[in-house]
């Protein structure tokens, strides 16, 4: 069975995404080996399915968190905002993230097509050996990741169709050595909440 196949529309995305390469210090959350990644996968092809025919706008974070999309597959959502048409991890490692928090509030009052959302760099970058920590990833990793990011964006349309917005500046400059220009919003953690909401609802069409 070919890719496009097994994945439909998306099968250049997950293509990408398997083609990444994962270090030491890093996790790949959507590998079939486990059951983890399996779950994650099958939430994300959920998400991509669900919001991508109609997504107009990409949202471009830097790198999953390990209390959110580490646990669901699901960029900016944590166990706190699954719905119940996902996949529930048996053993999640936090209950809920504050930026998953954030966004998803900041949406609810989103005009049209909603956003589809992701991360420059795809894998769990952590601070060894402590897997339940966040940590930024490498310019050769964001470089690594940034084919998924491309990949997306041509089957959500293109940036002739879709507009990049990248979620904190890092994410921004993460964009550019991809070659992607990007507007940036304030980053939702750290004070910038109320900031990054004004900013995001402001894009709304």
């Amino acid at each position: 069975m070919s890719a496009a196949d097994r994945f439909g529309r998306f099968a250049r995305f997950w293509e990408a995404l398997d083609a990444v390469p994962v270090e030491p210090d890093a996790e790949a959350l959507y590998d079939v080996g486990s059951a983890e990644g399996r779950l994650r996968r099958s939430n994300l092809e959920r998400y991509l399915e669900r919001l991508g025919p109609s997504a107009d706008t990409l949202l471009v974070a830097e790198a999953p968190g390990w209390r959110g999309m580490t646990n669901t597959g699901v960029p900016f959502t944590s166990m706190r905002e699954l719905q119940p048409e996902y996949l529930v991890p048996p053993e999640p490692t936090a209950p809920w993230e504050a930026s998953s928090r954030v966004v998803h509030a900041a949406l609810e009052g989103w005009t049209g097509a909603l956003p589809v959302a992701w991360a420059i760099f795809p894998h769990h970058p952590f601070a060894a050996p402590d897997r339940l920590t966040n940590r930024t990833p490498r310019p050769a990793e964001i470089r690594s990741g940034a084919p998924v990011a491309l990949a997306l964006l041509d089957t959500l349309g293109g940036a002739e169709r879709v507009r990049v917005v990248a979620v904190g500046r890092k994410a921004q400059g993460a964009l550019a050595l991809a070659g992607i220009g990007a507007v940036a919003l304030r980053h939702p953690a750290q004070g910038g909440a109320r900031q990054f909401t004004e900013q995001l609802q402001a894009l709304s069409r």
